[in-house]
């Protein structure tokens, strides 16, 4: 009976970072916010990739944002992400332009 329960123990340890892995990615929708005032936007390459300022906790690195120009909507990866110390929800992020789904 030990060997069982000892077996089901390490195998929880190995399948939970895998269940981390597999947890949804978020899309955060900036349509409704103002580019240069709620964040700031720089396009590079065509836009095919971009470095954004903006406000938010629950922003990680492959969440999706989606962006509106003009009257296109755009949705970017986010490649990498950084935190400032203060204020501790602001960040900047390299993002990279996605087929909209």
């Amino acid at each position: 009976m030990n060997l069982s329960f000892s077996f089901l123990n390490k195998l929880a340890v190995v399948i939970s970072p895998v269940a981390e892995l597999k947890q949804k990615k978020k899309i955060h929708d900036y349509r409704q916010q103002v580019c240069g005032g709620d964040y700031i936007f720089e396009r590079l390459n065509e836009g095919t990739i971009g470095y954004m300022t903006g406000v938010g906790k629950r922003v990680k690195a492959c969440d999706r944002i989606i962006l509106r120009e003009g009257c296109e909507s755009y949705q970017y990866q986010v490649e990498e992400i950084d935190y400032y110390s203060a204020p501790s929800d602001m960040w900047t992020a390299l993002l990279k332009q996605i087929p909209n789904d």
